[in-house]
């Protein structure tokens, strides 16, 4: 039996290291969300949201692996894919969107 090693890093800093990847990549409705590590394949693996302020997550639209131990991201689903998921969310809940910059610029 193989011993499995244990993430050296915390969620936070693997959340971090993956926001900093979309941020290089991606515009700023783009973030991580709560990290998951996954003992089998030793990495961390991220959910990637799209958000928008006064809604929060409109939904997935990929996910990111970080390395455990290096905090370098490990792979990810290609960035046209991810910004394809979400321009479909945005399409989807744009009514909503447009409402709550309304509101909350009337507030």
């Amino acid at each position: 039996m193989i011993a499995q090693a244990t993430a050296k890093i915390s969620a936070l800093e693997a959340e971090a290291a993956a926001n900093l990847f979309l941020s290089d990549h991606l515009p700023d409705r783009y973030c991580a969300d709560d990290p998951q590590y996954d003992a089998i394949t030793q990495v961390w693996r991220i959910p990637v949201i799209l958000a928008y302020p006064f809604i929060g997550s409109l939904g997935a639209v990929g996910e990111l692996t970080v390395n455990p131990f290096s905090k370098a991201v490990v792979s990810h689903t290609p960035i046209d894919q991810m910004r394809q998921r979400g321009q479909a969310l945005y399409q989807q809940n744009r009514e909503a969107i447009e409402a709550a910059f309304l509101s909350a610029g009337n507030a």
